[in-house]
């Protein structure tokens, strides 16, 4: 007879084996569900990792072709009536005056146009420059689109905040002028003009109109702009490039 109280060594280790595999089950449980804590996303109202990526500010690019370029923040804030918040559901692009069909394009039309790209330096006539790396569209795709009168003289733009200015359209077409919808490899700011920017090369910054709403073809040569109309001069080609 076994001694009372005694169990066979095989009973004893299929109690401690199964003790075991219950100890595993619970574990692996546990671990399962935190996992699924961790992947499944945030507590209620946090957001998740995807989300909190989509917030992250895009990157701008510092330098182009070994060149460096400024930032869009060394830009100084300095319209008539504060950054505008265009709404780019509503938002049209006239393109008016001396053409044969005027247009009324959406953002994504306006995009639908061949691209290019250049580095340019935006000069403020307070005293303080910006290089940097715009990709736009040339404003004579636009003008062309529209049938414009190649013997007209100036551009007008006007804008959303109720600015507005000129370039005579011969430096246009000579200079391939861009209205620029990228800066530094991101969407233009809204603070930059977005949704575009008239690049207006080798001119004084008030000539490079943001916030862009309407180009009208016109032979008025008198008009004169926001600055213009209070003494600043209208034609504002930088000194060093007169």
């Amino acid at each position: 007879m076994r001694p009372p109280g005694n169990r066979p060594a095989s009973t004893m280790t299929r109690h401690a084996l199964t003790l075991g595999l219950a100890v595993l089950a619970l574990a692996a449980s546990a671990l399962a569900s935190g996992c699924a804590r961790q992947s499944g996303g945030a507590k209620p109202g946090e957001p998740t990792p995807e989300q909190q990526l989509r917030t992250l500010a895009p990157s701008q690019v510092d330098n182009y072709k070994g060149e460096k370029l400024g930032s869009i923040t060394d830009f100084r804030e300095n319209s008539i009536e504060g950054p505008q918040q265009v709404d780019v559901a509503t938002y049209r692009l006239k393109v008016d005056g001396r053409v044969e069909k005027p247009l009324s394009l959406t953002y994504q039309q306006v995009l639908q146009l061949p691209k290019y790209r250049k580095v340019v330096t935006v000069n403020c006539i307070e005293g303080w420059s910006v290089r940097v790396l715009v990709d736009g569209v040339k404003l004579t795709d636009l003008l062309e689109d529209a049938g414009y009168d190649a013997d007209s003289k100036v551009l007008i733009f006007r804008a959303a905040d109720g600015y507005s200015s000129s370039l005579p359209l011969a430096y246009v077409r000579d200079r391939d002028i861009l209205l620029a919808y990228r800066m530094n490899g991101v969407v233009l700011p809204q603070a930059r003009g977005f949704p575009f920017e008239v690049i207006a090369e080798d001119k004084w910054g008030y000539k490079w109109v943001k916030w862009v709403e309407e180009i009208e073809v016109s032979n008025d040569t008198s008009f004169r702009g926001y600055w213009e109309s209070r003494g600043y001069d209208n034609d504002a080609t930088l000194p060093s490039k007169r």
